[in-house]
């Protein structure tokens, strides 16, 4: 008898997100002794973008996402790279890196969004909203974003 254990993309969104509030909070203790430039702006980014809200799109993977494994795996991946982009630009000063990495988000966004479409689930329909406005609002603060670092870098 064999077992696998395989992780699913709600599981893994879940995970890294849990990972990134704790590395938010961590990094948030280390921001003044160690007078981290970008450290408390990077600490807020961890634990509200990439961690409480990757969770809460960890949760809606699974409940309302009727899209198949693969195409979850891809916005997970879209999602996590984006983030990546835009902390290492941020931190490293490059526009251009943020900019490209902010994209990045944009398209796993779009994907998120247009997968609650497939879904039957009627029961929840206020938290499903609420889910698709997090979504949106999410997409209207990466422009923000994109010109905060730009100004940043001028």
């Amino acid at each position: 008898m064999s077992t696998s254990a395989s992780v699913s993309p709600s599981q893994a969104f879940r995970v890294v997100g849990a990972i990134a509030i704790i590395a938010g909070g961590m990094l948030a203790a280390v921001t003044g002794p160690l007078q981290l430039e970008a450290g408390s702006w990077a600490a807020a980014y961890l634990v509200l973008v990439a961690g409480v809200a990757q969770y809460v799109m960890g949760i809606a993977v699974q409940h309302w996402h009727r899209t198949g494994p693969a195409q979850n795996w891809w916005w997970f991946a879209l999602w996590n790279l984006g983030h990546i982009g835009v902390v290492g630009g941020t931190v490293a000063h490059s526009t251009i890196l943020v900019f490209v990495a902010s994209g990045t988000l944009v398209v796993a966004l779009v994907l998120a969004f247009l997968a609650t479409f497939r879904t039957s689930d009627v029961a929840h329909r206020m938290l499903l909203i609420g889910y698709r406005i997090l979504l949106v609002l999410l997409a209207i603060s990466i422009p923000v974003g994109m010109v905060i670092s730009a100004i940043r870098n001028a």
